[in-house]
């Protein structure tokens, strides 16, 4: 319900509405004139206290970005539909399907995620919300042809895909398997854990599978080309050091560098050589960094460090010349929120807003996913909830937390150096490849005021603020450019604002 904009009677210190105050016009008791006095000093300390406040609550500060210090290349920020959910955005009415694609994919309408998880199917059906594989049975053997059956759906994976890549420009897909199928596994089964027969450990009687698995993700890959869509980043593993009634496959890091090897030929035979593998999408991000001594000997046929943020988060950097990506990560259990800032609960806006913030900053990553972008239900697992009823979908503040992010941020944006800033604030700057300026100001403390921003070395032309907070949805917002091509906006308390800025000519 929208405020009421009548305002009330202005109302004096003593409590008396302005039109109850004495003057020389009414026929009021004048006070002493030792009594004025009083008064009148008494009034002039209020109100000096009072412009002090609010002084420093709205201090005007500069941030000054250095474009000389470099630091992570970005490759975007992103989200999944596995496990079925691409089946529910695919069920609603047409336009409900647009507005939750446009909420996810637009750059000026929703968050303008760039990088799409999908997962790579390992069930024998589709039953509750497996994911089924593309080789259901077990062809006899490791050596044997497997039986492929492609249904050109994928559980709406291929349609998702399809329209982020041609309406949207999406060009970042990441390809996932939770599991080898189960008969290439020691537990005979793509859930409950179990290892990769063949890897360092994990002998079956049936043999070394391998050659078929890299095989079987290879085969996935060509699906997806023959429909348009480039797989450009490839994961064998999700959550190796977690057993779960769900698709799992165990692994260590020196399991994992046995695959690789037998992966990064296969797919460069098949001419894919420039797919990216990944691994290993750990729970956490320091049991990540503990399996990446036993990757060195494959670390040249790696592309992509890939963790999740479960059992501990992205505080530091991972040790790795390739890039590291956040690929995993969600609030499972709170009940579902929509609000920026309120206690800074595990759902809220400013709460996610701050995971990115430190993950790029303090654990240098290069991307970061949430875990489901569009799905029902009464949790924060998702950013985006489709009703009960089927007839609306309720976008979160924790999509517009990502959409600050995003849409300033784009593929192969550059990290650059920031000093100053709002007291309470954290401060990023990036140089996108086409020359665009963009700094984050996310204001986790009460303070309020004007931010300019000086580039050295650049001069704006134009500008652009987005605004977040429990009442702005990354909403445009007035963003001034002086006269020395710097760049003025205003940052309220407990929000995000993103200054997007268009190089001078």
């Amino acid at each position: 319900m929208r405020r009421s904009t009548e305002r009330p009677p202005f109302s004096y210190p003593n409590g008396r509405r302005q039109s109850e105050r004495c003057s020389v016009f009414t026929s009021c008791r004048r006070p002493t004139t030792a009594m004025a006095l009083r008064n009148l000093i008494l009034a002039g300390l209020a109100a000096t206290a009072e412009s002090r406040a609010a002084l420093e609550s709205r201090q005007a500060s500069t941030i000054t970005v250095d474009l000389t210090k470099t630091y992570q290349t970005m490759d975007g920020f992103g989200m999944s539909e596995t496990f079925q959910r691409a089946n529910q955005m695919h069920a609603l009415s047409p336009e409900l399907q647009r507005y939750s694609l446009d909420l996810l994919f637009n750059q000026t309408s929703g968050a303008g995620f760039s990088i799409l998880r999908n997962g790579i199917g390992s069930s024998p059906d589709s039953s509750s919300d497996h994911m089924v594989s593309i080789a259901p049975k077990n062809p006899g053997g490791p050596n044997a042809q497997l039986a492929y059956q492609w249904d050109g759906n994928d559980n709406s994976q291929v349609w998702l895909s399809t329209e982020a890549a041609k309406t949207y420009g999406v060009k970042t897909f990441y390809a996932n398997a939770w599991s080898a199928p189960g008969y290439m596994k020691t537990n005979g089964n793509d859930a409950n854990g179990g290892s990769l027969c063949g890897v360092s450990g994990a002998s079956c009687s049936s043999g070394d599978w391998r050659q078929a698995y890299a095989n079987y993700l290879v085969q996935y890959i060509t699906y997806y080309k023959e429909v348009g869509v480039d797989i450009t980043h490839l994961g064998f593993l999700n959550e190796p050091d977690l057993t779960t009634s769900y698709a799992s496959m165990r692994s260590s890091g020196q399991q994992a560098a046995d695959f690789i090897k037998v992966l990064r030929p296969t797919l460069d035979k098949a001419n894919y050589t420039g797919v990216k593998i990944t691994c290993c999408d750990a729970m956490g991000w320091s049991a990540q960094a503990g399996m990446m001594g036993q990757l060195n000997g494959v670390i040249d046929q790696l592309g992509t460090i890939t963790a999740h943020s479960y059992g501990s988060q992205p505080n530091s950097p991972i040790n790795s010349k390739h890039p590291v990506w956040q690929t995993e990560n969600a609030d499972l259990q709170g009940p579902w929120a929509t609000t920026f800032y309120s206690n800074n609960g595990a759902g809220e806006g400013m709460n996610w807003a701050t995971q990115i913030y430190d993950a790029i900053v303090r654990g240098n990553a290069s991307a970061y996913l949430y875990w489901v972008g569009v799905q029902g239900g009464a949790t924060n697992s998702k950013l985006v909830r489709i009703s009960d009823d089927k007839k609306q979908v309720i976008p979160s503040k924790r999509l517009w937390a990502f959409a600050n992010w995003g849409r300033g941020i784009r593929p192969g944006a550059v990290r650059v150096g920031t000093s100053g800033g709002p007291s309470g604030a954290r401060v990023t700057a990036f140089k996108n490849v086409d020359g665009r300026v963009s700094v984050q100001v996310l204001q986790t403390g009460t303070g309020s005021g004007a931010v300019t921003v000086k580039v050295n070395g650049f001069t704006a032309k134009s500008a652009t603020a987005f605004l977040t907070d429990n009442s702005h949805d990354c909403d445009v917002q007035t963003a001034t450019v002086g006269s020395d091509g710097s760049v003025s906006a205003n940052v309220p308390a407990r929000s995000m604002v993103t200054i997007l800025m268009e190089p001078a000519a």
